[in-house]
């Protein structure tokens, strides 16, 4: 990877809600500058609306293609010349139609390779806001990839099986297809993403106890299944006790079976809110674990370290990228030609089992 600062797309998310007050304050460190390019997709005259009802300084740049970017500031790039009312505190029409106008405005430069990661500004309030930024994601990129949300902070990694359903209607998605892709995936982003050579993965069971039809008929032939091909699945683990017997601190990744399962512990965990990172796409997409926060709009409490987070991890996502996928691009070519006598072949050989040896004698 070119030894050259990351330009980083940010959306400015729902435009009633803290999106414009969490950038604001993320960029007020100077340093944040040396590690980056911040391009803000969102509006001139929103922003500077937010400015003045926080009363407080920053400047940006209006720029009118990403392209103009400079270093050592905020770009700031209008996505839409019309007027959109700002009703601080509430989610309108106005606010999440600005919202998706930045989003469509960084995805359709993305394509263009106009940047380099993707911040999503909050949008809504709870967890659904992340099921809305994965499908506007997997509506882009088209049915060849399948998105999903892994969780990450300071304590654990988390996906979950299902997202968004009613708690009666879990059981019925949960399918040993489903599931092997989604730990296959999530095996592959540990290790790619998050550059852990050997990931470790916890699979929480669907029953208080584990002994359900659904853990004895799929998630345990599942995990056995992957387990036997190398993957280092492990479970099905009652959640209680995975939790409560601080189990989750042995693994480097969780798949949970439901929302509730895997992110209360997630947020009730964690010294720190987290972050939410959109993996199997080509884009490297993070945002807050948190939604736009309404009820503290304009009043100057957010707290911009989730935000700075979901920055310094889609940075990060970006260059173990780059270190995994170097050496697969460009292999090393055998220096030299084995003979089938050659001695140090011999001396150096291995059998591929313990056994192997035995069994010819």
């Amino acid at each position: 990877m070119e030894n050259k600062k990351i330009r980083v797309a940010i959306t400015h998310g729902d435009t009633n809600g803290i999106g414009y007050e969490l950038i604001f304050k993320a960029f007020a460190e100077p340093q944040m500058f040396d590690l980056c390019i911040p391009i803000i997709y969102g509006s001139p005259k929103t922003a500077a609306y937010h400015r003045k009802a926080l009363d407080i300084q920053a400047n940006f740049s209006i720029i009118n293609s990403a392209e103009e970017a400079c270093e050592g500031r905020i770009n700031m790039l209008a996505c839409f010349d019309e007027e959109i009312k700002v009703d601080m505190g509430n989610e309108t029409a106005d606010s999440l139609r600005a919202a998706r106008m930045a989003m469509e405005r960084a995805l359709e430069d993305f394509d263009k390779g106009c940047f380099d990661v993707l911040v999503a500004g909050p949008v809504g309030n709870g967890d659904g806001c992340h099921e809305m930024l994965k499908e506007r994601l997997a509506a882009h990129f088209g049915h060849e990839h399948t998105p999903y949300c892994i969780l990450t902070n300071d304590s654990m990694r988390i996906t979950t099986a299902t997202a968004g359903l009613q708690i009666k209607d879990v059981a019925g998605r949960i399918t040993a297809d489903r599931l092997e892709k989604l730990m296959r995936d999530f095996y592959e982003s540990l290790k790619r993403d998050f550059r852990l050579y050997n990931p470790r993965i916890a699979v929480l069971a669907l029953n208080p106890a584990a002994d359900g039809q659904e853990e004895s008929e799929v998630i345990a032939p599942v995990v056995e299944k992957l387990y036997n091909e190398g993957v280092y699945v492990f479970g099905p683990y009652p959640a209680n006790e995975f939790f409560g017997n601080t189990l989750y601190e042995s693994f480097d990744g969780i798949v949970a079976m439901y929302d509730d399962q895997g992110l209360i512990p997630f947020k009730t965990l964690a010294t720190e809110c987290g972050t939410n990172y959109v993996a199997g796409l080509p884009l490297v997409c993070t945002t807050t674990a948190h939604g736009a926060c309404h009820d503290i709009a304009g009043t100057w409490q957010a707290d911009e370290n989730p935000f700075r987070h979901a920055i310094f991890e889609a940075m990060d996502v970006l260059r173990n990228r780059h270190t995994y996928d170097e050496p697969l691009a460009n292999p090393l070519k055998k220096l030299y030609h084995e003979k089938r006598d050659d001695s140090d072949k011999v001396r150096f050989s291995v059998p591929k089992h313990e056994n192997t040896e035995k069994g010819k004698q």
